[in-house]
């Protein structure tokens, strides 16, 4: 099928739910990926994080088509090999104990939301609580359901997964929505703080906020965070479902600030581009999930979990964290260049390979410019330009992506 084929089949038959761009992608390798009519482009998207591997990675391939031939899915209700293998990578190079598998960043998250809940309904409520626990100090009970959130954040589109959002344009149309989640600005702890009340059971944040304009915490932040939860009795979950597996330079973001997480959540990137989702946890929290409280029928399938295996070995044994540092830090010192050239970009920020370049004017038109020229970006929050390209991008790339990228800036400052 050629280019217009595929949209015209698109918008006879899928739901409109995407403003897509008229291009059909059906092929790519690396950082490459090609339209139907042989047009190659450079890919800054990445599936929006989840090719961290580059498109159809050796590795990864070989691993889906040799699981294809042995065992597609099984229940459950059995032991499977591969997902017990990928929990056990994931517990050991994080903080974890134990691991739960679904399908999706949406999922990941609404499963810690579900644990947090069991968590302090198994935990028994004081008699008479001390006057020093009354603002949620080491309480449990019916009563202790409450999550702070950021503004900005994005845990996803599920009803409790949009509640924890804290985007306000994607919930509009979804009221009522489901209750006790409060949102707080991010980078502030005393906003948390002074948002703590006897309901409050965890705080939920991304370390690194994505679909939110790529915004950076302080060096502090983090471990601000998990020293009040400490005092508050409350959990700190992290949402890496963006910038966990090797996104920032390391293999989970949290790694750059000294803090660890009672309950981290992971997606995209985990099996280089087959759908997966996963929520690592403590012991101590985990064990309140039991046999009937929560469930996925597809999560943790032998062939996602074998992708996955690849591609948590391709990240850690390819160099592909040292590249990430070393071709992120080459990005972000391009991209502060370009900020010294053009008045309209108003900041540049960023980790390892996500980067945040923020502008006074939308960067809609930008965005399409950068296509027709064969160079995949993406905007967010209508001012945002956000470049994650897969982990194994040269600096060769780099000076690709921002050859293309000069000539449409320039093009927006003679306007």
């Amino acid at each position: 099928m050629n280019t217009q084929e595929i949209i015209n089949l698109t918008g006879k038959y899928i739901a409109n739910t995407y403003n897509r761009f008229p291009i059909a992608l059906v092929r790519g390798k690396g950082c490459k990926v090609w339209d139907a009519e042989g047009k190659e482009y450079l890919d800054f998207v990445a599936g929006l994080a989840v090719c961290n591997l580059g498109h159809c990675h050796p590795r990864v391939v070989e691993a889906i088509q040799e699981q294809a031939e042995k065992l597609i899915h099984v229940s459950n209700l059995y032991h499977i090999e591969p997902q017990a293998q990928l929990a056990e990578l994931l517990c050991k190079n994080s903080f974890a104990d134990k691991a739960f598998f679904c399908n999706s960043g949406a999922e990941a998250n609404e499963a810690a939301i579900k644990l947090t809940r069991k968590y302090f309904k198994d935990k028994p409520v004081p008699a008479e609580p001390a006057p020093h626990l009354m603002r949620g100090i080491k309480q449990g009970g019916e009563n202790k359901f409450q999550i702070i959130t950021m503004e900005k954040s994005f845990h996803g589109r599920t009803m409790a997964t949009l509640a924890a959002t804290g985007q306000k344009k994607f919930q509009q149309g979804f009221e009522p929505l489901l209750e006790k989640f409060i949102y707080v600005p991010f980078n502030d702890v005393k906003a948390v703080a002074n948002a703590i009340t006897p309901q409050t059971a965890a705080v939920m944040v991304e370390p690194i906020q994505g679909e939110g304009g790529v915004n950076i915490p302080s060096e502090t932040y983090l471990k601000e965070l998990k020293v009040l939860c400490r005092e508050k009795g409350l959990l700190l979950i992290f949402d890496e479902v963006q910038v966990g597996m090797g996104r920032t330079g390391k293999l989970f973001a949290y790694e750059h600030y000294g803090v660890t997480p009672d309950i981290m959540t992971l997606a995209k990137g985990l099996a280089g581009g087959v759908a997966i989702g996963a929520m690592l946890a403590t012991d101590e929290v985990a064990k309140s999930f039991v046999p009937g409280t929560h469930a996925s029928t597809f999560g943790g399938n032998p062939l996602a979990t074998a992708a996955g295996i690849a591609a948590i070995q391709a990240v850690l044994e390819e160099g592909m964290l040292e590249n990430c540092q070393k071709v992120g830090k080459y990005l972000l010192e391009k991209s502060h260049k370009l900020k010294a050239e053009y008045p309209f970009i108003k900041e540049v920020r960023g980790k390892g390979l996500i980067i945040g370049m923020e502008l006074t004017v939308p960067g809609a038109d930008i965005v399409k410019a950068c296509m027709e020229k064969g160079l995949l970006i993406n905007c967010t929050s209508d001012t945002i330009l956000r470049f994650i390209p897969p982990l194994i991008a040269t600096e060769k790339d780099v000076d690709e992506m921002m050859r293309i990228l000069r000539k449409q800036l320039s093009a927006v400052s003679y306007q």
